[in-house]
C-alpha cells in the first residue's frame, strides 16, 4: 500500500524537486520509504511513497524497473494472486525467470513484459492504482482496479500530464492555480461526494474503476479503455443466473469468500480486522479466524449516545469467535476533535459523516496492526440497505394511486409549514405504533409530499439518495449522465438500485471514506467482499437469495449462521453513525455559524445563501432535520477554507 504520483512535462524544468514535493504531501500513505525516478530525456518522472506490506526488503523499492529495462512502474495496492501469476510466468519461461525479491510489484512488471498491459490487468485479483512507463515506445499508461478501491487522479498542468493518488499532491506543483468545477460542487452538494470521472477541479479527473488511460505524448489527448466493464459483467451474470437451492448458493459463496479472505490475509506485517458485529464484518472475521493459527486481532469503537453504539454487538461476536478484541468508547470531545482534520484528510469535499468514526477505528487498529480487513461491499452486492426495500415499496404503492390524487395531496401538504402540520397531527400520535411516532411529524409529511409527486422508479431512488436540488448551486445545469443512471433502462428496480450503488456510491463514497481514513494513519484496508469473482457471483444470484425475504443479504446471512449464532447478528442495520443533528445544534454550532456566515456565502457565490441559511435556521429551530444537507454545505465551506482560503 502506497502513494504514487508523476509528471510528464514539456517545460524542461527539473522534475526531481517537484516529484519529491508531491511525494512529501502523501507521506502518511507511505511512511516507510520514498523513491523518485526521472527519464530526463523524455521529461517523465515517477515518485512513490511506500507502506511496506509484502517484501519489506529493499527489493520492494519503487519506482521499479523490469529486468529487461524497458518498463518502469509506480504501483499502489496489492495483487492478491501474484504468487499464482508468478508460478504461471515461471512455467512459461522455465529456468529463465530471475527474481530479485518476492514483491507483487516485481511480478506485475514481469507479467506486463510477458502478457501485455490489459491482459495482465484482466488476470490480476486485487486493488491497485498503477503507472507504467514504456521507455522504448515512450508511452505512459495508468490503471485502476475494477471496483475502485484505490484512487487515482490525472489531468493537465502547464501543458503536460500530472497524476497522483491524492489531490493534495498537485498543490506541491509550481504555479498550481486550479479552477473549482462548479458542476462538481453541485454534484457534491447533491450526493455528498464528487462522482467519478469528476473531481472538484476542472482540469483534473478521477480515473474510473476498471479503466486504463494511455498517453502517447505529454501533450497528447488521453485514450481511455475499459478492461472490466461493470455493465457487461452485470448483464452477463444476470443472463446466466445461479441455479440451485439457497444452501447451494451459500456453499458457493462461502467457497469464494473463503478463498478471498485467505488471499487477503497474506502480509509480512501484523494484520487484523474491523468488527462492527454486523453481518458483513462478522462474516469476514469468522472466515479469517477459521484459518488463523492464533486469535485474529479485531477492532471496534463505541459511543455512549443511545442509538449510535454497536460496540457491545461486536464484543459478543468477538467472544464467540475467540478473537483478540480491542474496543474503544469515543467521547464526544474526541470525535469532535476530528472535525478540523477532515478537509485535509479528504482533500476534496466529502460529506459522509461516518468519516469521523471510520478515522477513529482506523487509528485504533493502527496502534496494533498495519493491515486491516473490512466488510465493506456487502450492502451493495447483497441488498443490505433499507432504502432498497423502502424505495421499492413506495413505488409499488404510488403506482396504484392516480397521479392527480398524488399531486393534489403533495400540494396540500406543502401548503402548510412543518410546524403547523406537527401541531395538527400530534393529538393522533397515541393511536400510532411507537415506531411511527416522530418528534417532528410535519417534517416527515413534507418528505412524503416530495415522494408523492414523483413519476418514475428512478426518481424515487434518487430522492432517497440526494440531499439538495441542483438550484443550491446557482447557474449550474445537471450533467448529461452519471454512471449510476445506466442500469435503469435495463433492469428491474431492485437490480437497478444495487447496480447504481455498486458503480457510484460504493467507489466514490464508501471506498473513498475508508481509503482516506485508513491511509491517514498509515493503515492498509483490504475488502475481501470486493474480489471481482465474489461480485460477479453475487450479481448472478436470484432475488430470492439476496433480497427475497425482505431483509436483504439472505445468502450472506446463511453463510454467517454456520459460524456465528443468528441471535448475535440478527438485528436491524444501524450504520456507522454519529449524533450529528445534536452536535450541529450544540458543540458545533459556533463553527458552523462561522462557515455559513451570510457575507461569506454571498461573496463566494458557489452556494445559494437563501437556500442554505433557510435550512440551517430550520434545523436549529428543530422544525426540520437537515443534518446531512447542512453537513455537505459545511464540508464544502471547510474544504474551501483549507485549500483556497
Amino acid at each position: 500500500m502506497c502513494a504514487i504520483a508523476g509528471i510528464w512535462s514539456t517545460s524542461g524544468d527539473p522534475l526531481h524537486p517537484m516529484l519529491r514535493s508531491m511525494a512529501a504531501t502523501m507521506v502518511h500513505r507511505g511512511p516507510d520509504d520514498e523513491g523518485v525516478w526521472v527519464d530526463a530525456g523524455r521529461g517523465l518522472g515517477l515518485c512513490h511513497r511506500r507502506l511496506s506490506i509484502v517484501d519489506l526488503s529493499p527489493a520492494g523499492h519503487q519506482p521499479m524497473h523490469s529486468v529487461c529495462g524497458r518498463w518502469v512502474i509506480a504501483f499502489n495496492g496489492e495483487i492478491y494472486n501474484h504468487a499464482e501469476l508468478r508460478a504461471e510466468l515461471e512455467a512459461e519461461d522455465g529456468a529463465g525467470t530471475l527474481w530479485r525479491g518476492h514483491s507483487d510489484t516485481e511480478t506485475l512488471l514481469a507479467a506486463f513484459a510477458r502478457w501485455g498491459f490489459e491482459q495482465t490487468l484482466r488476470r490480476c485479483v486485487g486493488m491497485f492504482a498503477i503507472a507504467l512507463w514504456d521507455r522504448r515506445e515512450r508511452v505512459l499508461r495508468l490503471a485502476r482496479d475494477r471496483l475502485g478501491e484505490k484512487p487515482l487522479y490525472f489531468g493537465r498542468h502547464a501543458g503536460g500530464v500530472v497524476f497522483a493518488s491524492e489531490l493534495k499532491a498537485f498543490a506541491a506543483l509550481p504555479d498550481w492555480q486550479p479552477e473549482i468545477d462548479r458542476q462538481a460542487v453541485a454534484l457534491f452538494m447533491r450526493y455528498a461526494y464528487v462522482p467519478a470521472p469528476w473531481s472538484i477541479y476542472r482540469d483534473i479527473r478521477k480515473l474510473e474503476p476498471g479503466t486504463t488511460v494511455t498517453f502517447d505524448a505529454a501533450d497528447a489527448a488521453p485514450r481511455l479503455d475499459c478492461y472490466w466493464e461493470p455493465m457487461q459483467a452485470f448483464c452477463a451474470a444476470r443472463e446466466h443466473p445461479f441455479i440451485g437451492s439457497l444452501g447451494d448458493a451459500a456453499d458457493a459463496l462461502e467457497g469464494l469468500l473463503d478463498r478471498s479472505v485467505r488471499m487477503q490475509s497474506v502480509a509480512d506485517v501484523p494484520l487484523g480486522a474491523f468488527l462492527s458485529g454486523g453481518i458483513d464484518s462478522s462474516t469476514v472475521v469468522a472466515l479469517m479466524q477459521k484459518h488463523a493459527a492464533e486469535p485474529v486481532r479485531t477492532f471496534s469503537i463505541g459511543f455512549d449516545e443511545k442509538g449510535f453504539d454497536e460496540a457491545h454487538h461486536a464484543a459478543a461476536v468477538a467472544r464467540h469467535l475467540g478473537t483478540l478484541h480491542t474496543e474503544h468508547y469515543v467521547s464526544a470531545d474526541e470525535a469532535l476533535a476530528v472535525v478540523p482534520l477532515l478537509p485535509s484528510l479528504y482533500d476534496e469535499p466529502f460529506g459522509d459523516p461516518s468519516q469521523i468514526p471510520t478515522y477513529l477505528v482506523s487509528k485504533l487498529a493502527r496502534s496494533q496492526v498495519t493491515v486491516s480487513l473490512s466488510g465493506d461491499g456487502g450492502d451493495e452486492l447483497f441488498g443490505g440497505y433499507s432504502r432498497y426495500f423502502i424505495a421499492n415499496a413506495l413505488w409499488r404503492r404510488l403506482e396504484r394511486l392516480p397521479r392527480p390524487l398524488r399531486t393534489g395531496a403533495a400540494m396540500m401538504i406543502r401548503s402548510l409549514k412543518p410546524a403547523t402540520l406537527s401541531r395538527l397531527i400530534r393529538p393522533l400520535a397515541p393511536l400510532l405504533p411507537s415506531a411511527h411516532r416522530y418528534a417532528n411529524p410535519g417534517d416527515k409529511l413534507h418528505k412524503l409530499a416530495e415522494v408523492l409527486a414523483l413519476t418514475e422508479p428512478r426518481a424515487v431512488y434518487d430522492r432517497l439518495m440526494r440531499f439538495w436540488e441542483w438550484d443550491v448551486c446557482p447557474g449550474v445545469a445537471p450533467p448529461a449522465a452519471l454512471a449510476a443512471d445506466s442500469g435503469w433502462a435495463r433492469f428491474g428496480m431492485m437490480d437497478a438500485m444495487m447496480y447504481a450503488d455498486t458503480v457510484a456510491y460504493l467507489p466514490d463514497d464508501i471506498l473513498v471514506k475508508v481509503d482516506r481514513a485508513s491511509m491517514a494513519v498509515g493503515l492498509e484496508s483490504r475488502v475481501p467482499l470486493l474480489d471481482h469473482r465474489v461480485v460477479e457471483f453475487a450479481w448472478s444470484l436470484p432475488d430470492s437469495a439476496r433480497t427475497g425475504d425482505g431483509l436483504g443479504k439472505r445468502v450472506l446471512r446463511e453463510v454467517l449462521s454456520r459460524h456465528v449464532p443468528t441471535a448475535l447478528t440478527d438485528r436491524p442495520k444501524m450504520g456507522f453513525g454519529i449524533p450529528l443533528a445534536e452536535w450541529l445544534r450544540g458543540p458545533l454550532r459556533n463553527w458552523a455559524d462561522d462557515l455559513l456566515d451570510p457575507s461569506r456565502l454571498h461573496a463566494d457565490g458557489f452556494l445559494d445563501p437563501d437556500l442554505v441559511l433557510g435550512r440551517w435556521r430550520e434545523h436549529l429551530a428543530g422544525t426540520r432535520d437537515w443534518q446531512y444537507s447542512i453537513w455537505n454545505a459545511l464540508m464544502f465551506q471547510a474544504w474551501r477554507d483549507r485549500w483556497h482560503g
